[in-house]
């Protein structure tokens, strides 16, 4: 049975191929085009896919699509009816869009050269938030959970809760489009002057450096309800009948102003692209994430109370809120949380697979998913013949020695490009497309954010930490093997690593397996026994750009920035 799982047409375009229950590829095809957040229909990720199986398009027993047009099709007609303001060209661009999800199997008659009538029968859309649940619970170690999805929105829900049993998914509760976290959240962002796709991430690093000061008049914006739920009070948003997220011609997504003049009236003119960061802006920021903490924990006490389970699985866009992550436990009743690498929009691909793999199909379930690492690779031939082609010296060390080179590089106060394996799915980098340094030191956020990744200096960089050593080093020992929890550190220890401790004492964490990352656990180690701290400084290797994929775009991102040393492989360039 061979099942490839697609997101198209959506925010983070991806595709997952799993072969008799195995994961065998999973991408997304940002990585191809180098556009972030690349939303159109994901024809490289899907060939990639294929060629890792070793398989052609007519081996395929299904293409699981990870939207459903059909869903909650009569609350959309009510809403546009009820909301008659609403843009015709909005709704147009819609349907096209929604078309354009329909019709996936002209898209891969196109590709393929197959005919359209050969894809139609093998076409299975699964609901978005469905696929989300599924990319958790599917993909988790437990038997039974519950479960959440929450982000901004898909297929006309922004929540949705349930119960993972088995094989089987049943769905507890929904929100409707337009009361949404993410859209509270991303309104926010945009006030606060992040106004691009994916930007949610900036407030939450800033929210450290302010104080919750506004959390009261923020209850105003986003009620808790008595049924475990939430409401926006619209009166402060943009009418969602005008069009929230458009893609156009070039597929990248563009979101319209969420705010509207009586937000503006409460908290504040937004903050123009060069304007300086106030205390009010942090403070706001802070508030910003208390709150939607609070609403998530409300969402989860609420579930658990209901399924009486200690298991959640979670996913979504607003499940990419590694801060609230790493306090469920500590803030509900759950004792076990299980978040897939590809948490937001990418993962509605390998979600739908699952989700037709054991809900539709009923293939008994696999092992847990506990690696992100499923993307593209290349041996140490083909960057050597890269390399040679560019008149690029290097040199080829066995791994003992590279790992002596490499540690004495960032004891030195180097900074280095590491690439190695496969590419991770998802949007952390976890030791596969990574650049490290040493978290021992004061400067490396600087040097960091200023030479190389050159981004806002408030940004946190995360300890890639040995999974037996984190209750040295953290107050919550926990398993986060897709740096997808956020933990604070033990104060004796924040002075010894302050270059990924962030301003309140926490550190986003990622806890490395000697049986997942044997590699990169290696080289941790090694570092750890010269320094006799088990922690390397992990942040994801590009500059501005989708993570790098293939070895010329880590020598591009290398070349032109300040990096002091680029690892690929077995191949060390260190002279420019």
């Amino acid at each position: 049975m061979t099942i490839i799982g697609i997101n198209a047409y959506h925010a983070d375009a991806s595709a997952a191929i799993f072969v008799n229950g195995q994961l065998i590829a999973a991408i997304e095809e940002e990585r191809f085009t180098r556009v972030k957040h690349w939303a159109g229909f994901p024809a490289l990720s899907i060939q990639f896919c294929l060629q890792e199986a070793g398989i052609g398009f007519d081996q395929v027993d299904y293409f699981a699509i990870g939207r459903d047009p059909k869903a909650k099709f009569i609350k959309k007609l009510l809403y546009l009816a009820a909301n008659p303001s609403g843009s015709i060209a909005v709704i147009k661009d819609r349907m096209s869009n929604s078309k354009k999800a329909a019709s996936i199997e002209n898209e891969l008659a196109v590709l393929s050269g197959l005919p359209a009538t050969f894809f139609a029968p093998k076409i299975k859309q699964v609901e978005h938030h469905r696929s989300h649940i599924a990319s958790a619970f599917f993909a988790s170690p437990f038997d039974k959970a519950a479960c959440l999805s929450i982000d901004g929105s898909g297929d006309f829900s922004t929540t949705m809760t349930g119960i993972g049993n088995g094989n089987e998914i049943t769905i507890l509760d929904s929100v409707d489009f337009p009361h949404s976290v993410g859209i509270f959240y991303t309104a926010f962002t945009q006030l606060l002057g992040f106004p691009h796709y994916g930007d949610e991430y900036k407030v939450m690093g800033m929210a450290p450096y302010g104080e919750p000061l506004y959390v009261e008049q923020l209850k105003k914006v986003i009620q808790l309800t008595g049924n475990g739920l939430f409401t926006l009070d619209l009166s402060y948003f943009r009418n969602a009948a005008q069009g929230v997220i458009s893609y156009g011609d070039n597929n990248v997504p563009v979101v319209a102003p969420m705010y509207n003049d009586k937000l503006i009236r409460e908290f504040g003119e937004p903050r123009k692209a060069e304007e300086p960061l106030s205390q009010y802006h942090k403070d706001l920021a802070a508030s910003v994430q208390r709150i939607t903490e609070t609403v998530i924990f409300h969402l989860l006490q609420s579930l658990h109370k209901r399924t009486g389970l200690d298991n959640v699985c979670i996913a979504g866009g607003v499940a990419q809120n590694s801060v609230a992550n790493g306090k469920i436990t500590s803030n509900t009743g759950f004792k076990n949380v299980y978040i897939p690498s590809a948490g937001h929009d990418a993962g509605i691909s390998m979600g739908a697979a699952l989700y037709t793999q054991h809900q539709l199909v009923k293939m008994p379930r696999q092992p847990a998913i506990m690696s992100a690492y499923t993307g593209s690779h290349f041996s140490n031939g083909q960057i050597k013949e890269l390399l040679n082609s560019r008149n690029i010296p290097f040199t080829e060390y066995a791994d003992e020695a590279l790992f002596e080179v490499l540690t004495n590089c960032l004891i030195n106060g180097g900074v280095v490009g590491w690439f190695t394996g496969k590419a991770e799915f998802g949007p952390r980098a976890l030791g596969g497309r990574s650049i490290i340094a040493d978290p021992r030191r004061i400067d490396a956020k600087e040097i960091l954010n200023v030479k190389i990744k050159r981004r806002e200096s408030f940004r946190p960089f995360a300890p890639s930490i040995l999974k037996e050593c984190v209750a040295d080093y953290f107050e919550l020992s926990e398993e986060v093997p897709f740096m997808e929890k956020v933990f604070r550190i033990k104060k004796e220890k924040q002075s010894l690593i302050p270059a990924v401790t962030h301003a309140d004492g926490t550190g986003r964490l990622q806890t490395v397996d000697k049986n997942i990352s044997p590699r990169y656990y290696a080289l941790i180690e090694a570092f750890g026994k010269k320094t006799g701290i088990p922690i390397l400084l992990n942040t994801s290797f590009n500059e501005n750009e989708p993570i790098v994929n293939k070895p010329e775009e880590a020598l591009n991102c290398y070349l032109r920035t300040n990096m002091d040393m680029l690892v690929m492989e077995n191949i060390v360039v260190s002279a420019r």
